[in-house]
């Protein structure tokens, strides 16, 4: 045993005085270059190389038509990158381990011992061939192996590099081996993410892929999967660099990208998919009203604990900043702990600021995904609720409330995830920092914490200001928004009877309320954002003021530190007022919503029966019932109603205007609640409104409402829309029809006549006309308006011979080619847009509003001086902190000086801002509502109504 180990090790590790059997020092283990060392490397180069043996002893018998499949999709990024490093990584431990053994031969003319060379050339043969198994070559192979054979890489490659950093560290020596060692951690990392990710493709797409008859399968599955975004496909080198988004850039500078050039979302990003996780953790909660915000942390709990990692990664590597220039700063005043320290100090300096920005971007974007997750399902949900809204909560929350919710309220929640995580990691890094500036200064540190919590302090009665404001603004936004509504709903009424200049007023006093608590909002985010910005200064002050008095010295190493530390909670503690205007805008925001949601609701579930129609059933089935719009009221809207209607039967109901007919069709539908007896509907229903709607497209897409286009069924609904008597179409339908035109009645099973909120009397027409006067009254009223003689030819189809004609006409004329014209068949006006690069032109049309120069140019002006004070701040202590002839007292003073004089320039950046904005804002406004009012009838006909309140 002795004569191998000397073999490999050589006699000069021997410690045993007797000659005997030589087993080295424990210790000597974290020596790279040592046989202990050396030995545990090979051993873990031979347990590897038994399971690449193990692999392909145990190849798959299946994998060709894994390999077949995966030929197609070629390498990924991840592939390509792991194979590149550890090959690279591989290549360079065989050349270093030649190297050596080429050395060796030259100077002792023998290749003993052969632990010195054998193991670096083992290791590269091994990490070169596993590499590329793992990253280039994994479909020819089991799972389980490369599994394996990547884990047993990682440990090793673990290992292998705690012992080379000690080593570096204990020994103050930085060499070859030690740096590959080193270096083969993050291949063996590429090399385990590249054997997992593997291993998923390969499971997916050996389910897709099937010899011969299944080849078809998988190119339908890839051009389903083409339409979607790339993030959905894309690897961890794409994901982190953001390269998924090359090809939607490429093709946005090359042509004006429009909604089909934009692909659609992964499937979990979906508002669908969204609103529907958000649905199935309500049900799982066993509560009766779930807690609406624990359950969105539940439905984004993974996203929420990834991206709070980055941002924990990123709070650590910027805080690694100061420490790293102290040491830098010792360096260069000759404190070496071991040779080559400045280039280790370089390459982590570099490597902390690649990890800090990686880290930064990918909490920024994945915060940002979870706000248009949480955003998305709270529209869905705010539709879905209105859907369902009883009448007395229609009265509570108007239209235009709900559309403000959707358009205001959820994009603040939306936006609130990405300043979630500022919530700790703020007063993570104040804690991090606080605990540099100890190192640096000692106790002066106290002083700097003083500042701060007397900061916070200050901020906390204003922040409480601040929430009971923004709910005032909330709400003088709502009655706003609620009147711009209803006078843009009614804008032709307003204009037939020349009521714009009362309805205009009307709304400028509401802007002027809503303008009065959004100028005390803005003046209070002004004072924060002057006091939080102006703290680094105050926080300097007491610093260096203890420091002179506790005659703690000042030299290069504390100051830069601390000065590099000063600059790092800046950062923290000017984001300190965005952060609470934030979370009172979202607390603000969710309490609205939440509010919403709990809203009571149609109990349209009692009304309607989906179970199946049994022979001889009624389909509506209406008994002794009343029903009420307001369910506590002790009148009912309508009484004692009675009804049986079969399937199939065509049923009119007519009446004077407020009998009841609307009351009549909606306690059918289910959206008034009855206050006695029964009733019961089976089947599913189309309602057709009273009041016209479209929506934004052309005739044909608001006929085709989304369904796929068929020319003969188009064909006939165009026909039967034209009451080309309706009845044919519908004869085995059961129709309910309200109508004043007594002209139609005749063709009708039975006519419902109506009045004072209940059914005076339900037969034929004929049977009515003979037996009712209320109902003569009503038939002879519509004579005198309309001409006795249409009653007679109602039931002649002479006159609908040529609108029919008409409208063949046209769809025959519509499906032939033509030229194509501008906006053809658009009801809706596209909303206009800019393309290209607009230049200075949105920015200088803002400053021409109200003084916006002015204001601009003093904000500017305050805020480079402040920027010019803090650079003189710097270089006055750069340059004075080591000169013997400025005492500390006037290097204290005179840095303080700057610092104060510079937070006056920063009050006056703050106020000019905010005033800057509200007189830009008040300017916008009037014009808007000015050309609002004076636009013609035709804009409102082409502009949806959400466009213009968005506006």
């Amino acid at each position: 045993m002795g004569g191998i180990w000397n073999v490999f090790c050589g006699e000069s590790e021997c410690r045993d005085p007797d000659g005997g059997a030589c087993y080295p020092d424990f210790m000597s283990i974290i020596v790279p270059s040592s046989c202990a060392n050396n030995a545990l490397v090979f051993c873990f180069n031979i347990l590897i190389s038994v399971v690449f043996l193990l692999a392909i002893i145990t190849k798959s018998s299946s994998s060709k038509y894994v390999h077949a499949s995966s030929r197609y999709r070629g390498f990924s990024r991840l592939q390509i990158a792991s194979a590149v490093f550890n090959g690279f990584l591989g290549l360079t431990y065989l050349c270093f381990g030649t190297w050596v053994l080429e050395e060796k031969l030259r100077k002792t003319r023998t290749a003993l011992p052969l632990d010195r060379w054998l193991v670096v050339l083992l290791q590269g043969i091994v990490w070169l061939l596993v590499s590329l198994v793992v990253s280039l070559r994994r479909n020819r192979f089991s799972r389980t192996p490369l599994r394996l054979m990547a884990i047993l890489a990682f440990l090793f490659a673990s290992i292998l590099c705690f012992l080379s950093l000690s080593a570096a560290v204990l020994t103050k020596n930085l060499s070859v081996k030690i740096v590959l060692d080193i270096l083969s951690f993050p291949g063996a990392f590429l090399l385990l993410l590249s054997a997992y990710k593997g291993a998923i493709v390969n499971a997916n797409e050996s389910d897709l892929y099937a010899p011969l008859n299944g080849e078809a399968g998988v190119i339908e599955e890839t051009d389903k999967t083409g339409e979607v975004t790339t993030f959905a496909r894309a690897g961890l080198f794409s994901r982190m660099t953001f390269w998924w988004l090359n090809g939607l850039m490429r093709r946005g500078r090359q042509k004006t990208l429009e909604d089909e050039d934009i692909p659609k979302l992964r499937e979990v990003d979906r508002a669908e998919s969204c609103y529907q996780s958000f649905l199935e953790e309500c049900n799982k909660q066993k509560n009766e009203k779930p807690s609406v915000l624990w359950t969105i942390m539940l439905c984004n709990w993974r996203d929420i604990l990834i991206s709070g990692f980055f941002a924990l990664l990123k709070i650590l590597t910027i805080s690694a900043g100061p420490l790293l220039l102290n040491a830098f700063i010792e360096v260069a005043e000759g404190k070496e702990w071991f040779p080559y320290e400045g280039y280790l100090l370089a390459i982590s300096l570099f490597f902390s600021k690649s990890l800090e920005s990686l880290s930064q971007r990918q909490w920024y974007f994945r915060s940002r995904l979870i706000g248009i997750k949480v955003r998305s399902l709270l529209s869905a949900a705010i539709y879905k609720k209105q859907l369902r809204l009883s009448n007395s909560a229609r009265l509570v929350h108007s239209g235009s409330e709900i559309m403000n919710y959707v358009t205001v309220d959820a994009y603040r929640i939306g936006e609130f995830p990405f300043w979630f995580h500022q919530t700790w990691t703020t007063s993570l890094q104040l804690c991090i920092a606080l605990m540099i500036l100890f190192r640096a200064v000692g106790p002066a540190t106290i002083a700097s914490l003083l500042v701060i919590i007397l900061t916070v302090l200050c901020n906390t009665p204003l922040a409480k200001l601040q929430h009971k404001f923004q709910s005032k603004l909330m709400v003088a936004q709502d009655e706003r928004l609620k009147a711009s509504s209803e006078a843009l709903v009614n804008m032709k009424v307003l204009k037939l009877y020349a009521w714009e200049i009362h309805f205009k007023s009307m709304i400028e006093n509401l802007r002027k309320i809503e303008e009065k608590w959004l100028s005390a909002v803005q003046l209070r985010k002004a004072y924060n954002s002057f006091l939080f910005w102006s703290s680094p200064v105050l926080v300097s002050a007491a610093t260096f003021g203890a420091c002179y008095f506790l005659k703690i010295p000042l030299h290069a190493s504390n100051v830069f530190t601390f000065v590099a530390t000063l600059r790092l909670v800046q950062d923290p503690i000017r984001s300190i007022p965005d952060v609470i205007g934030i979370v009172i805008q979202a607390n603000v925001a969710f309490t609205r919503i939440v509010k919403f949601l709990e809203a009571p609701e149609l109990q349209s579930g009692k009304v309607r029966r989906k179970s199946s129609l049994k022979p001889g059933a009624h389909i509506v089935s209406i008994e002794s019932a009343n029903f009420s719009w307001e369910e506590n009221s002790q009148i009912p809207t309508i009484r004692n109603i009675s009804l049986k209607v079969r399937p199939g039967e065509k049923v009119a109901i007519c009446g004077e205007v407020g009998s009841g007919k609307s009351t009549l069709l909606a306690a059918i539908l289910g959206e008034v609640p009855n206050t006695r007896g029964t009733i019961e509907v089976h089947g599913r229903i189309a309602y057709v409104s009273q009041t016209a709607w479209i929506q934004t497209g052309s005739i044909q897409e608001n006929i085709l409402f989304g369904s796929p286009m068929d020319s003969q069924r188009y064909r006939h609904t165009l026909e039967s829309c034209s009451l080309d008597y309706v009845m044919g179409a519908l004869s085995d339908k059961t129709v309910f029809l309200v109508t004043h035109q007594v002209d139609f009645l005749p063709t009708f099973d039975s006519v419902l006549l109506m009045s004072d909120g209940k059914i005076l009397q339900a037969a034929p027409f004929d049977h009515l006309l003979a037996s009712s006067t209320e109902f003569q009254e009503l038939v002879h009223a519509h004579e005198e308006t309309a001409g006795s003689e249409r009653l007679a030819e109602v039931t002649s189809s002479a006159k609908q011979e040529k609108p029919t004609k008409e409208i063949k006409k046209s769809f025959t004329e519509k499906q032939q080619p033509k030229k194509p014209s501008k906006g053809d068949g658009q009801l809706i006006k596209q909303e206009e847009r800019e393309t290209g690069d607009t230049g200075f032109k949105p920015y200088l049309q803002y400053l021409n509003q109200n003084k916006g120069y002015l204001f601009f140019t003093t904000a500017s002006l305050g805020h480079l001086m402040f920027v010019i004070g803090q650079i003189l701040q710097n270089s006055w202590m750069a340059a004075n902190v080591e000169n013997p002839q400025v005492s500390t007292l006037k290097l204290i003073v005179v840095y303080l000086s700057i610092g104060v004089t510079s937070t006056l320039f920063l009050m006056c950046r703050s106020l000019s801002t905010v005033i800057l904005g509200l007189q830009s804002s008040r300017s916008l406004f009037s014009q808007l509502l000015d050309s609002l009012f004076r636009a013609p009838m035709s804009f409102y006909d082409s502009t949806p109504l959400g466009r213009i309140l968005s506006r």
